[in-house]
């Protein structure tokens, strides 16, 4: 199983993070390094961020080998044809290693705040789905294409360069049955978050169905996860990535270091632990189906965490 980091922008990532956290993460042997794609966050308070495309055209430019992409582009806020010329431009710039991911949007916040129309659940869903026909027929097509939606219109479009390696289409979520159909007809990639190991295997199974149905194999879609995470291999390590997740983590986060760990267990669903609780729990992830894990590195103003889990963590996966 592959792992990765996905940036989480809000907590204060500007260009200099931003440049640190790609240089150690090439170096360290992470198989890529993903970003979320929001202005602000759901509750405040507000922090310095990058924009996702700016961000991710430096990164393809200064790596050689990351995999990245958006974890995910909400087609809420984002117009799917300039996301698609962007996306492809990125591809063809780091050699096919670009992912684009794309959902149907959820921060309420960030929506008003910039007066983007959230919509209900169905319409955003209804509305993702066009999102995705433009943009898989516009980064797949080597012909003009018209499209007569009810949000997108195409009139014999036509994007290039076309990359020698296709640009990959990722659709995230946690498994509902229009995200697994969606993921069937379009996506090259799967992300899954807030679910077990068993129901993962169940998820799986029920795509695999899906794919074969849309006359597709169960193996053209990637399965990855999407999990937080607090690593430790000693109580100063320990020590040091407390320290780093206080520095940013917008909820009180007790002292005592016992404690911290179930704070944030409980607020961000993350794997927390040593190696040897965290290995057996990702291995039954990796038994279950799941190729990729990106984990969300929080505490992006250091390299505190990046250091635990490539030292810990990495060898075990390598």
């Amino acid at each position: 199983m592959q792992i990765s980091l996905t940036a989480e922008g809000m907590f204060g990532l500007n260009w200099q993070r931003w440049k640190s956290l790609i240089d150690a993460a090439e170096e360290a042997g992470f198989y890529g390094l993903y970003y979320s794609d929001h202005f602000v966050f759901a509750n405040g308070p507000d922090t310095d961020s990058l924009e996702v495309y700016t961000a991710l055209t430096y990164l393809a430019d200064h790596s050689k080998r990351l995999h990245l992409g958006t974890m995910v582009s909400p087609l809420s806020f984002r117009d799917p044809v300039m996301m698609a010329r962007q996306a492809m431009a990125i591809n063809e710039l780091s050699g096919g290693r670009m992912i684009l991911g794309l959902g149907a949007g959820w921060n309420e916040r960030e929506h008003n705040m910039f007066g983007y129309k959230l919509v209900d659940i169905k319409a955003r869903m209804d509305r993702l789905e066009e999102g995705l026909k433009v943009v898989t027929q516009l980064t797949r097509s080597e012909s003009p294409v018209t499209f007569e939606g009810q949000y997108y219109q195409l009139h014999e479009a036509m994007l290039s360069p076309h990359s020698n390696q296709p640009l990959r289409i990722l659709i995230g979520g946690s498994g509902k049955p229009r995200n697994l159909l969606l993921t069937a007809r379009y996506a090259d990639v799967w992300n899954v978050q807030g679910v077990t190991p068993d129901e993962v295997r169940e998820r799986n199974v029920q795509l695999d169905d899906l794919l074969i149905k849309e006359g597709r194999k169960p193996s053209d879609v990637k399965r990855t996860l999407t999990r937080s995470i607090v690593f430790w291999r000693d109580d100063a390590e320990l020590d040091k990535v407390a320290n780093a997740y206080r520095r940013v983590v917008q909820i009180p986060l007790p002292a005592d270091n016992s404690e911290f760990a179930r704070v944030v267990k409980e607020n961000f669903g993350a794997l927390t632990g040593t190696p040897e609780q965290i290995v057996p729990e990702l291995k039954a992830y990796e038994a279950a189906g799941i190729e990729e894990v990106m984990l969300q590195y929080l505490p992006v103003d250091g390299l505190e965490l990046l250091e635990a889990i490539a030292g810990g963590l990495l060898p075990h996966f390598q």
